[in-house]
């Protein structure tokens, strides 16, 4: 420990003190015949010191303390906990659980700190409870964590006890750590004679009545020569079949099947191979797919004035998006089309209205309608009429007359969530033209873009969105195909323009949502084990929140058997739980009475039971070698732990010194203050005794 003084005003100032104070105790005590001289002397030293203490106090001196400590070594018991490690068997891990406290109370008692950790992205300070049962296993995140969380300590060593199998995250002896990773390999290196179906492909969206296929690998080892059939069932009902043949001893066979969406809505279907005899586990022998099935594309009317390289353009974004059927109509080429006779989810108009208003007969009965609608305007758009059309702004301009200007994206735009970041690439992308003139917002629009002008960045709009209840986008320029290439030029990728189209045709497309009653899960998918998370929106007539209606919540899952329950939402607490629900599709309907009308709120969610710890039972030892000898450690085999203990021990490391620097005012230590109260009461004391008073 040490101190220092910091002086905030000059130094020079402490001999006036002591001055002050010499004074004072030379002036109050002269001789004196009531005393003899040595006491004297002592009562002009206390009124001396407690003067100048006092004096002293005025200058407001600072007191530095340092605190230095040495940090114990820290070591940290890593387990994996994950399903796989119980192929060693519960004896085993029972040992295990028995030799990893005995390793701590060793290290303790050398005054080590010692801590566990485990998939359960944790730290606890004992093993109870410790459970092996994680679906995956991430080593590397694993490890990271302890790294995030003994950052401020001194951790020297970390024994990391696993079988090495990891199905997620990378590779840990693939990053870098500063702490030393002794490892400790369970389980069995020799593969396993075992039948699995080791991944399932389909589409994540089919529709009704459309065929789609369902692609399976199945892998098998110590089946050479042997045969098996491959299903695909749904409800217990088998839809397909086929059979293959193993001819080597370890080989992975592909298996497609093609069937037919029926019903609307989330479909479970399985791919399961049969069991033969001698198999390791039967665990892996089948596996889950969800398919959601939808009646229909939403339908998207594209109407352009003529051939224009910003049609390919939107043609290609839109078509990203599979939800999206796009039917194209170039007026020039095809003056009649039959548009009318067909419902659009959204318009969007290319160029139109033009000069002369050619073809608003075939577009305007669409715009009336209510439709969503997006204008891109270009050089031959006729503003005048786009005025009459549009709600989304209002565009003073001459025929003709434009200009070159790129984009900035507006960090203030709320309605949809862009990365902030990747929309830096706005700013590099071509010149494109637009409408020279002023550009006046109207009620409820809010600008994504904003035009830029050589380097003076404007407050004309580029690109706007309208949220109101008619919702409608404009976008004023002209030479969005230059800004794809541009960007695929820059990054090989066409994401940020083509995301940036994509979510303001979402967001003006949607459904408003009026329902008075809004029950929905966080989630459309959730793991097994997992807790099924609901939320709760109640709205009065004027859509204002309300709180403590009594929900009845029914769920039926594809046995039909239906779960039932009831809650009540306050304002701090919109959320109800579920928990211990098994795997499957589960249909849900919510009701309440909300000011007397009954409300109704209904959906699905997926419980997915993944089998990756399953998959895989082989222990990998090579990877746990490759991370001790990268960070300096050792590998062990289990039981191993007395020689864990000493080469822990023996692990020499710079001692880390914890420096604290603590900054006080004189005026505020208490002792000063009883220091100078006892000398001016001894001194009071002393001249009442003596009669000085």
């Amino acid at each position: 420990m040490k101190f220092d003084f910091l002086f905030q005003t000059s130094p020079w100032f402490i001999p006036l003190c002591l001055l002050a104070g010499g004074l004072y105790a030379f002036v109050l005590y002269q001789k004196n015949a009531n005393w003899s001289m040595t006491q004297n002397l002592l009562m002009s030293a206390f009124r001396f010191l407690s003067v100048s203490l006092l004096c002293l106090l005025l200058l407001n001196f600072l007191i530095r303390q340092i605190t230095q400590t040495v940090q114990k070594k820290t070591v940290v018991l890593a387990i994996d906990n994950s399903q796989s490690m119980n192929v060693s068997g519960q004896k085993t891990l029972s040992d295990l659980m028995i030799n990893l406290n005995k390793l701590k109370e060793d290290l303790v008692e050398k005054e080590y700190n010692v801590a566990f950790s485990s998939l359960n992205e944790e730290t606890n300070q004992n093993l109870d409870g410790l459970k092996f049962d994680k679906k995956t296993t991430n080593l590397s995140g694993l490890l990271s964590g302890v790294k995030n969380t003994f950052e401020s300590e001194n951790l020297t060593d970390v024994v990391l006890i696993t079988d090495g199998i990891a199905n997620q995250g990378i590779s840990p002896a693939s990053e870098n750590f500063n702490f030393v990773v002794h490892t400790v390999g369970l389980g069995d290196t020799i593969p396993k004679k075992d039948l699995a179906v080791k991944s399932v492909y389909a589409n994540k969206v089919a529709y009704l009545g459309n065929k789609f296929p369902v692609q399976a690998d199945v892998s098998a080892f110590g089946f050479s020569g042997k045969s098996a059939n491959v299903y695909l069932k749904q409800g217990g009902k088998i839809l397909d079949k086929q059979n293959v043949v193993f001819k080597q001893n370890d080989e992975v066979k592909t298996v497609s099947f093609n069937t037919t969406a029926t019903q609307i809505g989330v479909q479970h279907l399985v791919v399961e191979v049969d069991i033969l005899g001698g198999e390791f586990s039967n665990r892996n022998n089948h596996q889950d797919v969800y398919v959601e099935v939808i009646d229909g594309k939403e339908k998207i009317l594209l109407l352009a004035l003529s051939p224009h390289p910003d049609i390919k353009a939107l043609k290609s974004i839109i078509e990203k998006n599979e939800n999206y059927e796009l039917d194209i109509k170039i007026l020039t080429e095809n003056p009649n089309p039959d548009v009318l006779s067909k419902s659009y989810d959204l318009l969007i108009l290319h160029q139109l209205p033009d000069y002369f208003n050619s073809y608003a007969n075939l577009f305007k009965p669409i715009i009336d309608k209510g439709t969503p609608t997006m204008f891109v305007l270009g050089n031959q758009s006729g503003t005048t009429y786009l005025n009459q059309l549009n709600q989304v702004m209002q565009i003073s301009s001459q025929a003709g007359q434009s200009d070159k200007v790129t984009g900035t994206y507006n960090q203030a735009f709320k309605s949809l969530n862009f990365d902030t970041e990747k929309m830096q690439l706005i700013n590099k992308l071509p010149q494109i033209s637009v409408p020279f003139g002023e550009f006046k917002l109207l009620p409820n629009s809010e600008v994504l873009l904003y035009q830029k002008v050589g380097s003076v960045q404007t407050q004309k709009p580029l690109f706007v969105v309208n949220t109101g209840a008619k919702k409608s986008a404009i976008f004023t320029g002209e030479g969005l195909w230059s800004w794809r290439l541009e960007e695929y030029q820059l990054t090989e990728k066409q994401e940020v323009v083509d995301d940036l189209v994509l979510k303001v045709l979402q967001f003006i497309s949607a459904k408003d949502d009026k329902r008075k009653l809004r029950v929905y899960p966080i989630n459309t998918e959730f793991l097994l084990g997992e807790k099924v998370v609901f939320e709760t929106e109640i709205y009065n007539a004027i859509y204002e929140k309300l709180y403590n209606f009594p929900i009845k919540l029914e769920i039926k899952d594809e046995k039909g058997i239906t779960r039932n329950f009831s809650y009540s939402t306050t304002a701090d607490n919109s959320k109800f739980e579920i928990s211990s629900l098994p795997a499957g599709v589960y249909r849900y309907r919510a009701s309440t009475t909300v000011l007397g009308k009954s409300e109704l709120s209904s959906g699905e969610f997926v419980i997915r039971d993944i089998q990756l710890e399953n998959l895989n039972l082989t222990a990998d030892f090579d990877v746990l070698r490759q991370l001790s000898a990268k960070t300096g450690g050792k590998f062990f085999k289990n039981n191993h732990f007395e020689e864990i203990k000493q080469t822990i021990l023996n692990h020499k490391v710079t001692d880390k010194i914890d420096a604290t620097e603590d900054l006080k005012e004189m005026i505020n230590l208490r002792w000063i203050f009883f220091l100078i109260l006892g000398l001016l009461t001894v001194e009071w004391v002393m001249r009442k005794y003596l009669g000085g008073y």
